[in-house]
């Protein structure tokens, strides 16, 4: 009987450490590959990859156009992020650029860039 005790006060120490680390680590949803596509810019539409990834507790990266992924990669300068929303910006032929993007559904975002142009997102598997 006290064995049983024993077992159990260990399983319940061990569940309440898995939902505490379970609360405090941060959701990463948004990091990995996503291929964004800009609808209706003046260049047609625009295609490019997002790689995010957490270092220290933020998300950073890169940009690269999906249609050259030879051409030169352009760092992400700022990532807001919520829950469900992810705001990406970086600078790109001397502008400012940002792109705002919520989730749909595991898989796919919507948003726009710029506020101008409407963009979805896709993940990369």
């Amino acid at each position: 009987m006290r064995r049983i005790s024993s077992i159990m006060m260990i399983l319940c120490l061990l569940g309440a450490v898995c939902t505490s680390i379970a609360q405090t680590a941060p959701a990463d949803f948004f990091a990995g590959k996503w291929e964004i596509t800009v609808f209706g810019t003046p260049n047609g539409d625009a295609k490019l990859v997002a790689d995010l990834a957490r270092t220290d507790g933020k998300l950073t990266g890169q940009i690269t156009n999906a249609t050259d992924p030879s051409a030169e990669k352009i760092a992400i300068t700022s990532v807001d992020e919520a829950a469900d929303k992810i705001t990406i910006g970086f600078s790109a032929q001397g502008y400012d650029v940002t792109v705002d993007l919520s989730k749909v559904d595991d898989d796919n975002l919507k948003g726009s860039m710029m506020s101008m142009f409407d963009a979805t997102a896709k993940r990369v598997k």
